[in-house]
């Protein structure tokens, strides 16, 4: 405990850690009070894809968490960092919200439904038929396939929900054609995450709520790993994985308690 209390940087997951849909879980106020008050360097690197850094930081005010917008980075603008480097000035047909959207815009993307460079799918509430059938035949007529990050499910106030990789998946199987994700446990969303923390990866920790993304994605960077069962994880489920977390815990609030 010691020596995680004593890490300089945290990257914080935000679903099934920081709140399930618009209800902040129990003990995150402290936990952020705690970062705060001891000058921690920490950054909310979430695989959702629906906000931009303003939404979130809105939505945490809303919660009674006041949070400035460079302390978020987002899968989406992953994404659109990773394909302008790829195609600079491309274009996109995108299965998405608003923050998915602006991102590829603000990286010099335009929206194209004839002849896009990508197809990009992320979460949404608007996934219809018509639009996977839109995007199966431009993935058939040559446009590469990309999500935003590979999450099968998310946690919800409501419960469980389908996340992108469900989403995408009948894309896949249409097309016999596999999705590119550039969200955790991607090795490119951590080196990002990294950046914009600004210490070492000896001197950060990752918390998160699910083995299959946030845990492999720190043992993966080498940074030290914090799973909370505040998500979709239970002590059960860490059995299935023949890896481990470093600390385990029941909510970001035990962790400073």
């Amino acid at each position: 405990m010691k020596a995680l209390l004593e890490k300089k940087g945290f990257i914080c997951d935000m679903d099934g850690v920081i709140y399930h849909g618009n209800k902040l879980l129990d003990g995150v106020k402290e936990f952020v009070d705690w970062l705060t008050v001891n000058e921690k360097r920490y950054l909310f690197l979430t695989n959702s894809s629906e906000r931009s850094p303003r939404e979130l930081s809105q939505k945490l005010e809303r919660l009674g968490l006041c949070v400035s917008e460079d302390h978020f980075y987002t899968s989406a603008m992953a994404t659109a960092s990773f394909l302008q480097s790829q195609k600079p000035n491309g274009s996109a047909f995108v299965i998405g919200e608003a923050g998915l959207i602006n991102a590829i815009y603000g990286a010099g993307f335009s929206m194209n439904d004839v002849d896009p460079d990508y197809v990009v799918v992320g979460e949404t509430s608007s996934y219809s038929y018509n639009k996977i059938e839109k995007a199966v035949r431009l993935v058939l007529k040559g446009a590469k396939l990309i999500g935003t990050n590979p999450d099968l499910t998310g946690p919800t106030e409501k419960g469980i929900a389908p996340a992108t990789k469900a989403l995408i998946a009948p894309i896949e199987l249409a097309t016999g054609k596999q999705a590119y994700f550039v969200g955790k446990p991607n090795p490119l969303m951590m080196r990002h995450g990294i950046k914009h923390l600004g210490v070492s990866r000896e001197d950060a920790a990752i918390i998160g709520d699910r083995m299959d993304t946030d845990i492999i994605a720190g043992i993966e960077s080498e940074i030290d790993t914090v799973l909370v069962l505040s998500g979709v994880s239970s002590r059960e489920t860490v059995e299935m994985f023949p890896y481990g977390p470093d600390y385990i815990f029941n909510g970001v609030g035990d962790i400073v308690r």
